[in-house]
């Protein structure tokens, strides 16, 4: 059959410069990624999009991840899927605050009046400025609008194929909604509490710190010996921590350590102070460890809590939430020498004690120099102390074996990428000591939507908050008055006062499934993206992210917030170090994307494969961009072939072409349904440059021609410029689109998946690949003979089991390899070519 094709408009000079600066401006005037939200569930693909932290740049590692997602979402929407690939922007919380206080030069003091006329000064001096609450949150907003510009402005360079109609911000006013009604929800059924209690603290951002937000760092100290006042002598103890001595409520040793069983049940004195404390037992000292008996304080650690919780022991707090030694001491401490401590910070009380101790005999030999793993906020830079505040909690399990268990079987419903991740999800679950703290004391945050009555004394009645109604949504307890009370009323005897605290920011982003997707506000889009039907994040915050999204998802909805998660790996510098802002080793993308171009970069993302870390490499971003550049000299020379095109007298050889690119669909698809991008973009690569040596030169003369064959070779490769255009396209969306728009009408990211049922099975690609191995036998004595690859052969003898099948495609062969006399001889053993050059017109005269 002989087809009438759209006539190509392929330009006289191609280039990869300028693709991105056309086709983002076309995409969105297009809309060709636009949510067809008519669409059934069934047929709707769903993303539940990372927001990605709004306090700077970009860098690689974010380019890196938000790729596989894209390519996983450009396959979907061209398997006829309405995808739903939304864009959020995180921008509350601790790193937005920071950013604002380097960037302008100010500090928040919530005791201050808002100023309506307040401007930040031009150049931040060394002094930040105090600015009220309200002040700074406007800095907050006027910043991150900035920064979110950029962010879009790269994303869209990246070429990323999201709606950008559904764009939502963690500070913005849908979020807050949604985030607090589900709060108001998680406290009407019990699943949130506020409790007084021991509490992780970052002293320097004053804030209160979650077990999922915790990270150990090895840190220098030193074991110091103590003698106890023992009723029968001294009784020693060693510690890290001998600052904490006035916090001192007990001392704990193993249940079987025989040393220690006299005195269980006995008390002894601490050195300085000379308190009575306890001696109890408890499994979980360490007999092996320093003396076998440990100090109780309340706080130095974790293991601390659990002492005190089980042991039923008191509080004698000492250290407060700046980090230093209270003014007044604990109870039943005596004020002196107490007073030598005050006020000092956990560092210089620590080296003071040491030289009261010493002074006293109750320090034995010198300090014993250690490094040892101390507990981190992620973000911050000095060891968490623990100091007794009260927050608000989320039930996560933490506390409840039948609540665990329902997450852990959430966890083997959801069908992961890779699978071995799973396990790193059921370790936290199984791991969890205690319920999430969602509370922060931050400025820049969805504030908790809850008001205390003030008693006669004007004390706040935490046992009876009042919340607002879900219609008021969001509200601010520090502006707005709740329901029955005016502004008047509020912090005096009767009255009221508000929370000043704010949600964690995992609190709200565990939330984005149900921001996005338009929950109570938008139900009707709602019911057709949720749940969702993937979750790509990295695989660090699986413990934080990924487990709090489906603790909303349970507790809200009764099911998984999402069916699929695909994870991806870290970037890791030249040394092998994960690429972090906060190390200062990353690289930017804006650079590489106008060096090497978005293809390029989007090449050497997709190699990274699910879950594994990856090393930045422009050379492999290099390679990328020869591909691309590949395709459209590729393309250009394909689509400039004049004549007409018949696929009904495909010869041999292209059958065996089409068939190989039938099953390499075929792979290429199985490879993306179970979320192997790089699998899939490794087999279509490695046919893409099998077509262009192989193929190609193969049938470039047939191409060139007139008749049946040479209209078939046209046919055939178009037929296969065409699927590989698709194939590619997930990968390299502007090549292929460019590519595309020469010769067919609408986006190639609109056109329908390769389907293996399009190409010919009837083709054996034995035949393409003895050809072309012949081909390259007979170039290679040329190249040996130093004489051009059009000189003639006046002989080929071909001869091994693959003979027979580069045979089939003789006149293609004698073509390209300019042949006289081609013989074949089948026989065992690997393909090999005799060839004998006929000789030049120099060589006969």
């Amino acid at each position: 059959m002989t087809q009438t094709p759209r006539i190509p408009a392929v330009p006289e000079k191609v280039s990869l410069d300028g693709l991105e600066d056309k086709w983002v401006v076309l995409w969105a005037e297009q809309g060709t990624y636009a949510f067809d939200r008519t669409r059934e569930r069934a047929e709707v693909y769903s993303v539940d999009t990372p927001p990605p932290t709004v306090s700077g740049s970009l860098h690689v590692g974010h380019v890196f991840s938000y790729t596989h997602t894209d390519t996983v979402a450009r396959y979907q929407r061209m398997r006829g899927k309405a995808v739903f690939y939304p864009m959020g922007w995180d921008d509350n919380g601790l790193p937005t605050e920071r950013r604002v206080q380097n960037f302008y030069g100010v500090r928040c003091d919530p005791s201050l009046p808002y100023d309506p006329d307040f401007q930040p000064p031009e150049k931040p001096g060394k002094n930040q400025i105090p600015i009220s609450r309200r002040n700074f949150i406007e800095l907050c907003e006027r910043l991150t609008e900035v920064d979110e510009k950029a962010f879009e402005e790269m994303w869209r360079r990246v070429g990323l194929s999201v709606d950008w109609n559904h764009l939502y911000s963690t500070i913005g006013a849908r979020a807050r909604t949604a985030s607090q009604r589900a709060f108001l929800r998680n406290l009407a059924r019990g699943e949130a509490y506020l409790s007084k209690a021991p509490t992780l603290w970052d002293v320097t951002f004053r804030t209160a710190v979650a077990q999922a937000e915790l990270e150990n760092r090895d840190h220098p100290g030193a074991f110091h010996r103590l003698a106890f006042r023992g009723p029968d002598g001294p009784v020693h103890v060693e510690t890290t921590r001998p600052e904490l001595l006035p916090a001192c409520v007990a001392l704990v040793a193993h249940p079987d350590d025989e040393r220690y069983r006299g005195l269980f049940g006995r008390t002894v004195r601490t050195p300085l102070f000379g308190v009575e404390v306890p001696v109890l037992a408890h499994r979980l000292a360490d007999p092996e460890k320093g003396s076998g008996a440990v100090m109780v304080c309340t706080f130095g650690d974790t293991t601390d809590v659990v002492w005190w919780r089980e042991l039923d022991l008191p509080i004698r707090a000492a250290v407060g939430r700046d980090g230093r030694l209270a003014a007044e001491p604990p109870s039943d401490v005596p004020a002196e020498p107490y007073a030598e401590l005050a006020g000092k910070t956990v560092h210089s009380a620590r080296e003071r004690i040491v030289e009261l101790l010493r002074a006293s005999g109750e320090l034995e030999g010198d300090p014993r120099p250690v490094v040892r793993p101390v507990s981190f906020y992620e973000k911050g830079s000095k060891p968490l102390e623990i100091v007794t505040t009260r927050q608000w909690y989320l039930r996560n399990g933490g506390r409840d074996e039948a609540l665990r268990e329902r997450f852990l079987e959430r966890g083997r419903q959801i069908s992961w990428h890779p699978a071995y991740m799973r396990s790193r999800y059921e370790n936290w679950v199984e791991g969890l000591n205690g319920d999430w703290l969602i509370s922060r004391q931050r400025f820049f945050g969805v504030p908790i939507p809850v008001w205390y009555p003030l008693d006669e004394q004007g004390e706040p009645r935490h046992d009876r908050p009042l919340v607002p109604e879900e219609g008021l949504l969001p509200v601010d307890p520090s502006s707005d008055v709740p329901a029955g009370y005016t502004e008047e009323q509020r912090g005096k005897p009767g009255g009221f006062t508000g929370d000043p605290d704010v949600l964690d920011t995992w609190a709200t982003s565990s939330l984005t499934p149900q921001i996005a997707g338009g929950w109570e506000h938008d139900p009707d889009l709602f019911s057709r993206v949720f749940p969702y039907d993937l979750r790509p994040q990295a695989h660090d915050i699986i413990r934080t992210w990924l487990f709090s999204t489906v603790v909303r998802a349970e507790l809200e909805s009764g099911s998984l917030p999402w069916t699929n998660t695909a994870l991806s790996g870290w970037i890791l510098d030249p040394d092998r170090k994960k690429m972090s802002k906060s190390v200062g080793n990353v690289v930017t993308p804006l650079g590489l994307l106008r060096e090497y171009g978005s293809d390029a970069v989007r090449y050497w993302a997709a190699n990274g494969r699910p879950g594994t870390d990856t090393a930045f490499d422009t050379g492999q971003i290099k390679v990328g961009r020869r591909l691309a550049l590949k395709i459209l000299n590729a393309s250009r020379f394909v689509l400039g072939l004049e004549g007409p095109l018949a696929d009904d007298a495909l010869e041999p050889l292209d059958l065996a072409m089409l068939a190989e690119l039938r099953s390499v669909a075929a792979e290429a698809t199985a490879a993306f349904e179970s979320y192997d991008y790089t699998r899939a973009l490794e087999r279509v690569e490695r046919f893409f440059w099998q077509f262009c040596d192989d193929y190609l030169e193969l049938v470039k003369q047939r191409a060139y021609g007139r008749g049946p064959g040479s209209e078939a070779a046209r046919s055939a490769l178009r037929a296969a410029l065409d699927v590989m255009l698709r194939l590619f396209a997930p990968f390299l969306p502007y090549v292929t689109e460019e590519v595309w728009s020469w010769w067919r009408d609408g986006s190639v990211h609109l056109a329908s998946w390769p389907a293996p049922e399009e190409l010919p099975e009837t083709g054996d690609p034995r035949i393409l690949s003895a050809t072309a191995d012949a081909l390259r036998q007979i170039r290679k004595a040329k190249s040996a003979a130093r004489t051009s690859m059009r000189a003639e052969v006046a002989r080929a003898a071909l001869r091994g089991a693959e003979a027979s099948f580069a045979a089939r495609a003789e006149a293609d062969l004698r073509a390209a390899g300019v042949i006289a006399d081609l013989a074949v001889a089948p026989a065992d053993g690997p393909l090999e070519v005799d060839v004998t050059l006929a000789e030049s017109p120099s060589q006969t005269s």
